[in-house]
């Protein structure tokens, strides 16, 4: 494998089981916890001056601290997004800056980007042929563009509720593209069926590979770095699986380690009170969740609604001294809409939980009046489009 200096293996999260890299794939053999990469941080020599020197031109500008060479990367670019300011917010949430980082700007529109580059590239070097998942929609799109370019086949399991976009991209990447009748976990349970009848398939599942989680926190070094490393008030992260939250979390902690910043960044869970595992385990003082039997809400990515990794986005909440929030539906389409009509930048209706979440925390009292809050886009809003009109629509607009 055509790994970077740093990169020692592979941890469980939940037993402690060390890996070598090269032989373990996906998750842990002893008892089937998360993979993790891990580092050898005292031989990564890097500090402000020397990632300020390099082009701000894709994510794999941090190559330090990530598994695999940027040269054995299969990457379009994905990263170096904007961090863009949004007075207007700022006005109406009474704080000093509102910040959006656009994940929409990536390849195929999405934050998955990220990770998939790291989980295709792991594909590459493990000599699959085909690789599968089951998806909400943004995941599978991009694992079908990754695959694609990497000269790989791809199998895509979603469910029917997924957006046209996603669909049809999935073909238009050359994905075999599975739509399922029903929500998230139904197409989950087809992708585990045709997993058992297919030996040669490579799992992209979140936290099933090792690496989708770990492309995710350079979106945490980016947004340091265009903050100038003042570490912000609360950054607001769309929350459903949680894979984004832990690789901020993870990502954050590094930082801290190689003393590129002192404190951790709070960060907040924000999540649709229909399917709200993480806030309800969260404001019960729970360590894990509590599966949601009826999980009902408007956004797909964020119906989860039993996140397997639970207990380190609880921890990642917990020890940043950030926290959870749930709102409803409504709001998080007209946090969606507001963004749109103020600040000019469109939002999928999963990320628009960010935005109404931080409206709400705002409204609590959580902030102060010269708080920087930093908000994540976590997908293109033209991908579902249709919902924020939809949205409109049913207020006569």
């Amino acid at each position: 494998m055509e790994t970077t200096t740093a990169f020692i293996g592979l941890e469980c999260v939940d037993c402690g089981a060390t890996f070598d890299a090269a032989e373990a794939t996906h998750q842990c053999s002893e008892c089937d916890g998360i993979l993790d990469p891990q580092y050898d941080y005292d031989a990564i020599d890097l500090d402000r001056e020397t990632l300020e020197s390099r082009p701000f031109d894709s994510m794999w500008r941090y190559e330090d601290l990530l598994p695999f060479t940027r040269d054995s990367a299969v990457t379009m670019d994905e990263g170096a997004t904007p961090l863009v300011e949004c007075p207007s917010l700022a006005e109406e949430l009474g704080v000093g800056r509102v910040l959006l980082k656009d994940e929409g700007r990536n390849p195929t529109g999405t934050f998955k980007d990220r990770g998939q580059s790291l989980g295709v590239t792991a594909a590459v070097q493990h000599g699959a042929s085909e690789v599968a998942l089951s998806s909400a929609g943004n995941a599978g799109q991009s694992a079908a563009a990754y695959a694609g370019r990497a000269g790989l086949e791809s199998t895509v399991y979603l469910p029917s509720r997924s957006g046209f976009t996603n669909k049809a991209m999935v073909n238009v990447h050359g994905g075999d593209m599975n739509v399922v009748g029903g929500r998230i976990d139904d197409a989950g349970a087809a992708y585990e069926e045709g997993l058992e009848e297919h030996d040669d398939w490579y799992p992209l599942q979140t936290f099933v590979t090792p690496y989708r989680h770990e492309g995710k926190k350079t979106m945490l070094y980016e947004l340091l770095e265009q903050l100038e490393w003042d570490i912000p008030d609360a950054i607001c992260y769309p929350t459903g699986g949680g894979v984004g939250l832990v690789g901020l979390y993870k990502g954050a902690t590094e930082l801290r380690t190689l003393g590129l910043i002192d404190d951790l960044p709070p960060l907040y869970a924000a999540q649709a009170s229909g399917c709200a595992p993480i806030v309800d385990a969260y404001e019960a003082g729970a360590d894990e969740h509590e599966p949601v039997e009826h999980p009902d809400t408007i956004c797909g990515g964020l119906e989860i609604p039993d996140p397997g990794a639970s207990p380190w986005v609880l921890e990642a909440i917990r020890e940043t001294d950030g926290g959870a929030i749930a709102t409803d539906d409504p709001d998080i389409l007209e946090a969606g809409v507001q963004v749109a009509m103020q600040e000019g930048l469109e939002m999928t209706p999963s990320s628009a939980a960010a935005a109404s979440g931080a409206w709400e925390l705002a409204d609590r009292g959580e902030f102060g009046s010269d708080d920087t809050v930093v908000i994540l886009n976590t997908g293109a809003g033209n991908k579902e489009a249709d919902v924020l009109r939809s949205h409109l629509m049913s207020q006569g607009i």
